[in-house]
Parts: structure tokens; C-alpha cells; sequence
């Protein structure tokens, strides 16, 4: 028999019909499915009428991820300490500054740092791992030892700098690769007890917009991502540590983005929080009409709301404040929050 994928159809109105179930134990519902096939049909039913495994892995509360608790979007605030990263390469690549903006980060609502190294854009290289490590702990140990105790993530595909960041003060190991690149990186997490989050990549950055395919995007990432939680599970991390990003950008065309999140909500099927990274990407500009990176908040906080509204937990983002405003409009629209 063909394998079935569910993809709830989810709403957050607070008129809720009897019946509708909660999705991943959060601030959203539903109450229908859409069921998709290989063979590209598709259908809907209602969620009463889902197998029990899936209707399992929508539903089950996710446990907090580093201390913070799935009840609500978490902002995750973007700290690169490179020279080249497509948004904001150079601007916090000094200690002094990248203190500064991992503080403001903070200040400005972000729930936890997402703090990296090795500039991930289209055509980027390859960085050496001293070069890297020497970016990102220093900085992890600093923001520590000032007195910072929000979580933080070290964004890398490589074990050594993921076990150099984890001693300085890490809590949580954000692998682009999802351990592809450096298997090893698996077993530092699951020796540190660290969450880890596992994205989906087409290619390496060097290569990955030349001309990306796919049989269908939204199974193909779904399976890919399967695969890697398994993966994470037999190197002794459990799935309640895991968190996945259908990596949006990463070896995609406009239309390849559009299709991920639109179909956000299926990713919710593999029982893991689920992450949104597309904060100041390139299909923003494209369709927003802003060809510098910088122009793209507004577009950016339009898609981190629709993935707030598809019930995934972390938003990963450069404009904490604006975002962060608009969330708590959100909320309270959604009857999250009080007037």
C-alpha cells in the first residue's frame, strides 16, 4: 500500500468545534485533513477519521525544547559572527559587537540565540574549524559570563566546533546538514543531552540553487527528515530533543518555498517541533520587490506570522522587535492573550 502523509488543516480561531483536536499539544487546532499521495492525488477527511499513529504524532504535547516550552511561538534571534553572510556578514563579526547585538537580541523579546560561524548563503565556502570555533565560543563564553541566561544555539555542521560552543555555554546544536556533512556531530549532542535541530539542504551552500529538482518538494523534504530523526534517534538522541526545518532557501526556487509553507503543517506528522527559518531570504525579495536583504523585514514577519499560524514553535529571525510585535498582536487575535 502507498504511504499516506497527513497534512492538518489548521486554524486558530477561537470559535472551535467540538471535536477539533489540538495540534502538537499548542495554540492551534483542526479539525479536517488533507491526505496526500506519491502518485501526486489527494483527498480530505475528517481528523476523526485519521489512523491512530498519526493522529498520535499531531497531537502529542512537544516537551520543552532548552528549558523553553512549546505553548507558544518562540522567537530565535539570528547572531552571525561572520564576514559574509548574505544579510548581515561583517556586522557582528567583532566580539565587541556581537556582545552587543546578542544582548539587544535578547532585550527585544528573542526567547533564545541562534549564534553562527560559517556563513551558509548561496555559493558560500566552506570555513576551516579552528576559524570557526574561534568565532562562535569566545563569544558563547562572553555572553555567559556577562550574565546571559537565555538558551543559546550554535548554528554548525561540524563536531568540534558543536563540542567547543557546548562547553562554553551552548544549549542546543542547530546542524544545517542534519548530521550529513559530520556524522560525528550526533554523538557530541547525545553525550551533552543537547536538543539539536535537523534541517533539510539540497546540495552544500556552494552548489545549492543550481537549479534544485524535486519529484515533489513537500514529501520529499517530509521523508528526508524522517530519515534524519531516525538517524538522531539510533545515535542516542531522543525525538522529544529533536526539532526540524524544512530549510527554506536551501537548495530551492521561489516555487519550491511557496510549496513548504504552504504545506507547513505536515511537517508536524514526524512528533518533533518544527522550525522556521526564512527571515530575509532571497524569494522575500523576489516576490516583495526588495533586492537588499535589509528591505525584507516586512516580508519577513508576513511569512514568520503564516508559520506562527500553521503552529510551528520556533520562528527563527533577524527583527526580533518587529516580529516580536506582531506575534503579540497574533496572540491576542487568536485569543492567546488578554486585551
Amino acid at each position: 500500500m502507498q504511504h499516506r502523509y497527513f497534512r492538518p488543516i489548521v486554524q486558530t480561531d477561537p470559535c472551535r468545534p467540538e471535536g477539533a483536536l489540538t495540534l502538537a499539544g499548542g495554540w492551534t487546532w483542526f479539525s479536517e485533513v488533507e491526505e496526500l499521495h506519491r502518485d501526486g492525488t489527494r483527498g480530505h477527511l475528517p481528523a476523526r477519521a485519521l489512523p491512530e499513529d498519526a493522529r498520535a504524532a499531531l497531537t502529542a504535547h512537544r516537551p520543552s525544547v532548552a528549558g523553553l516550552t512549546m505553548d507558544r511561538p518562540r522567537l530565535m534571534g539570528i547572531l552571525n559572527v561572520t564576514p559574509d553572510s548574505f544579510s548581515d556578514g561583517g556586522q557582528f563579526a567583532t566580539p565587541e559587537a556581537a556582545l552587543a547585538h546578542g544582548r539587544a537580541l535578547v532585550e527585544g523579546g528573542a526567547d533564545i540565540l541562534d549564534i553562527g560561524g560559517e556563513s551558509t548563503r548561496p555559493g558560500a565556502a566552506e570555513v576551516p574549524v579552528a576559524e570557526e570555533t574561534a568565532r562562535t565560543a569566545p563569544v558563547i563564553a562572553a555572553l555567559r559570563a556577562g550574565g546571559l541566561t537565555a538558551p543559546i544555539s550554535i548554528d554548525t555542521r561540524k563536531a568540534a566546533v558543536a563540542q567547543a560552543a557546548l562547553g562554553a555555554g551552548a544549549n542546543l546544536v542547530n546542524d544545517v546538514a542534519a548530521f550529513t556533512f559530520d556524522p560525528e556531530i550526533a554523538g557530541v549532542a547525545a553525550r551533552a543531552h543537547a536538543p539539536v535541530c535537523l534541517m533539510h539542504a539540497q546540495g552544500d551552500p556552494k552548489t545549492m540553487q543550481d537549479a534544485p529538482r524535486y519529484d515533489n518538494v513537500l514529501l520529499d523534504v517530509y521523508d528526508f527528515l524522517a530519515e534524519r530523526v531516525a538517524a538522531a534517534e539510533a545515535a542516542g538522541i531522543p525525538r522529544a530533543r529533536i526539532v526540524v526545518d524544512p530549510g527554506i532557501g536551501f537548495g530551492k526556487t521561489v516555487g519550491h518555498n511557496l510549496t513548504l509553507l504552504r504545506g507547513l503543517s505536515l511537517f508536524h506528522g514526524l512528533g518533533c517541533a518544527v522550525l522556521l527559518g526564512a527571515s530575509r531570504k532571497r524569494f522575500i525579495g523576489t516576490l516583495g520587490d526588495a533586492p537588499d536583504p535589509a528591505d525584507r523585514m516586512p516580508g519577513s514577519v508576513a511569512v514568520a506570522l503564516a508559520g506562527a499560524a500553521q503552529g510551528v514553535q520556533f520562528l527563527r529571525v533577524h527583527d526580533i522587535r518587529e516580529t516580536r510585535q506582531a506575534l503579540r498582536l497574533a496572540e491576542a487575535l487568536w485569543g492567546m492573550r488578554d486585551a
